[in-house]
């Protein structure tokens, strides 16, 4: 499987994380699945919401409360962009977030949380600025396995 995106989805996805630095930025990708793979047709950024509480819900060994390693978004963040999404006949395809001053790899908190139909692009981001972007999506053993992402030379055709 590929996730297809442009270079302007690309570019709006490593700013958000250099504009959180040195919190994780996190957002939705909303598209549709295509013969070819995925193909993003609209990001919806949207605040990290996480916080103390978050971290008890996660039943997490160390109390994690800074944004600086982890996200999350909203529920309804969520419900508002998956009715969006309907609304155009397209769907949430994917989650964004960033890694401040870490690599462009899930990290075990991300395996906890992914949905095994979503894309998950994390960007790294190094002393604030973008070093790396990458995609991943879950296998049938619920592992997290690389995936390519193909910058479209223009915007997606609906």
């Amino acid at each position: 499987m590929v996730i297809q995106l442009n270079r302007a989805q690309i570019k709006a996805i490593g700013q958000q994380g250099e504009n959180t630095y040195p919190e994780e930025c996190c957002g939705i990708i909303v598209g549709y699945l295509g013969s070819s793979g995925k193909i993003a047709v609209e990001l919806v950024p949207t605040e990290n919401s996480w916080g103390a509480d978050m971290a008890s819900f996660h039943l997490e060994t160390e109390l994690v409360a800074s944004k600086r390693r982890r996200y999350a978004i909203a529920p309804q963040d969520l419900l508002q962009a998956q009715k969006q999404a309907r609304l155009q006949q397209l769907e949430i395809i994917g989650i964004y977030h960033s890694h401040p001053d870490y690599p462009a790899t899930p990290s075990q908190f991300d395996l906890t949380c992914a949905w095994s139909s979503y894309s998950y692009i994390i960007a790294s981001i190094g002393q604030g600025t973008v070093s790396d972007i990458q995609s991943w999506c879950l296998d049938d053993y619920g592992q997290f396995q690389s995936e390519e992402i193909v910058i479209l030379a223009s915007e997606p055709i609906l």
